[in-house]
């Protein structure tokens, strides 16, 4: 079954591939060619990072964090630091993104409905995952893992974003305040301040990440959307940006959703780094 998905898929879907281990598939990324990486299925599951590994890079350090859909952002040397702290080596520290530092460094990210986003830079080679739900959405956590490849001396034009499987805008319904509390980080408080003028400002929009829904009080929301234009107002070319065609939510032979099922069951997506500090 699995293999007759991957090369179904592989025809309609340019710019994402479908890789294949021991014949469980995974996707992968053009724009993303000069990393290992993958947006596992559930297929995957019950294996962590440790042992998914071995899929892409089987020498490569791993990191993850303790996701909690906020804004922060760590580094591998972050991560160990907290250990240290803790004096615990399995402690995994609060953050919702990590950029690597060093080569062959493998960061993770796990999600069931949320974005997981994977960012590498073609000219250091540091990478970065990127966990980005509507909370970490709405605190912009993925221009704040920009602002960190920026810190550590990478430069916009060189950064490539694969936005990998999430739930999307046509089944993803939400309350008119959780879409104006997403929606306030793409329109200005100048623009719009309360709930009714940021949700008619989105509608305007371009391709607007806004979908009516039948139920007094609810819309639909893009937050892949809602992330492509936060990423675009920080002046990255729409070709330096990917968005994968699936949806974990409709795409139930090879996603969990925890929308669909309200089960704690995650799917993982990971990158290994190829530069970074010498």
């Amino acid at each position: 079954m699995h293999s007759s998905v991957v090369s179904e898929t592989q025809a309609v879907t340019p710019g994402w591939q479908w890789c294949d281990w021991q014949g469980l598939p995974y996707l992968t990324c053009s724009l993303l060619e000069n990393w290992q990486h993958g947006f596992f299925t559930q297929q995957f599951y019950p294996h962590t990072p440790e042992e998914l590994v071995r899929v892409l890079e089987p020498d490569a350090v791993v990191y993850r964090v303790k996701q909690v859909h906020g804004n922060r952002v760590l580094t591998p040397k972050n991560i160990e630091a907290a250990r240290t702290l803790q004096n615990e080596e399995t402690t995994l520290p609060d953050a919702d993104g990590i950029v690597t530092e060093d080569k062959k460094q493998a960061v993770w990210v796990a999600s069931a409905d949320c974005n997981p986003v994977l960012i590498g830079d073609v000219e250091t080679g540091r990478v970065a995952a990127v966990h980005a739900g509507w909370r970490g959405t709405a605190q912009k956590i993925v221009p704040e893992t920009i602002a960190r490849f920026l810190s550590l001396g990478s430069s916009l034009i060189n950064l490539r974003i694969a936005i990998g499987p999430a739930i999307t805008g046509e089944v993803y319904q939400v309350s008119e305040l959780v879409a104006a509390q997403v929606g306030a980080s793409i329109i200005s408080p100048q623009e719009a301040s309360t709930t009714e003028e940021i949700l008619a400002a989105l509608k305007k929009l371009p391709n607007s990440p806004l979908l009516d829904d039948d139920k007094p009080g609810r819309v639909r929301l893009d937050i892949k959307r809602v992330n492509t234009i936060q990423i675009e107002k920080l002046g990255i070319s729409h070709q330096q940006i990917a968005i994968a065609p699936y949806c974990t939510y409709l795409r139930s032979e090879l996603f969990f959703s925890y929308r669909r099922s309200k089960q704690k069951k995650v799917q993982w997506s990971g990158i290994i780094s190829n530069g970074g500090i010498a």
